[in-house]
């Protein structure tokens, strides 16, 4: 059987596309290669989402939940009957290897096997492949890219690295949970895309002095007990534990290149597609959500690419009914 519509990525806005493509009579089936909302999934378990409940919300399912702004598992909740009561097509731990066309119809090659489909949309998001901070010691095993809970640090020497919301949230969480937590920022200040929130919390905790940061500052070094950090004074050599460095992520630049999708430039990496469409310089291949920014992750979010669903299936449909 040849699908209409082949969906890479259960997160959200692959989620939306289904629920889209389903709604309009397409053929489709979702893949991923992680669990349904995988990168929710692997999120901080106490994260609270910046966006309002309703702002989540895809396919019009209402998303109750305690607070104004929903957490980790309400999002995992919320998102999982989504999937029942529309009874999406999942592939679930079924990573894509590779794609190939010939005559207008894509192969593609999972590990479960192939799928034959005349349309692919790429919803790949970004939470996969940490932006690495490229120092001697990143690889030992004190350091950290993803963080999932402060317990395991109770009493431990930390170093956070970076200062937007995640890293924020990381120095917070340890600090009350018992850790003596250091942060380097490579800019003068704590980052203005901070939760409104949560930016007086952390910025006084600094000026108290229970929570040292380093602003102005680059990380040289990492050893197995200590970091070595240049500030605008001097070179320093702390003791250390552990470094959780909330660096941020980028998208999978590389499966986008093998596909032939163009990159149109070098800075951001901002993949080529029509934003009326979503279609890219390869026919037939959409992208959705977080990857249209490139290395920009803050451009799109749930709330703003939820669209990008119904621009795909209406130009889909319009191209289906130009060969009937």
């Amino acid at each position: 059987m040849t699908l209409d519509l082949l969906i890479v990525g259960a997160g959200p806005i692959g989620l939306c596309c289904g629920i889209e493509a389903k709604k309009k009579g397409l053929s489709y089936l979702i893949a991923d290669k992680g669990c349904l909302v995988n990168s929710l999934y692997n999120y901080p378990k106490e994260m609270q989402f910046f966006s309002t409940s309703e702002k989540l919300e895809i396919g019009g399912v209402p998303f109750i939940s305690n607070k104004p702004k929903p957490g980790r598992n309400e999002a995992l909740e919320y998102y999982r009957r989504v999937a029942d009561f529309y009874q999406l097509k999942l592939s679930l731990y079924n990573p894509v290897k590779n794609i190939r066309k010939e005559k207008n119809i894509f192969t593609v090659t999972t590990q479960k096997g192939e799928i034959k489909c005349r349309n692919i949309i790429l919803a790949l998001g970004f939470y996969d492949i940490p932006n690495k901070l490229d120092v001697p010691g990143e690889n030992l095993e004190k350091v950290h890219h993803y963080f999932q809970e402060a317990h395991p640090f109770y009493r431990k020497k930390i170093l956070v690295v970076g200062a937007a919301n995640s890293a924020v949230d990381v120095a917070l969480e340890c600090y009350r949970k018992g850790a003596e937590v250091k942060m380097l920022i490579k800019n003068d200040t704590i980052s203005d895309r901070v939760k409104y929130w949560v930016k007086p919390d952390i910025e006084n905790r600094i000026e108290e002095g229970s929570i040292q940061a380093f602003f102005n500052s680059r990380l040289l070094a990492i050893t197995p007990y200590s970091v070595i950090i240049k500030t605008p004074e001097h070179i320093l050599e702390y003791k250390n534990d552990f470094v959780l460095a909330m660096t941020g992520y980028l998208p999978d630049f590389d499966f986008l290149k093998k596909t032939g999708i163009r990159i149109k430039d070098d800075v951001w990496n901002m993949p080529d597609f029509n934003p009326k469409t979503m279609e890219t310089n390869q026919k037939g291949i959409y992208l959705a959500g977080v990857i249209c920014g490139g290395k920009n992750t803050h451009t799109w979010f749930i709330e703003n690419s939820r669209e990008h669903a119904h621009f795909i299936i209406e130009d889909i449909k319009k191209e289906r009914a130009k060969l009937n």
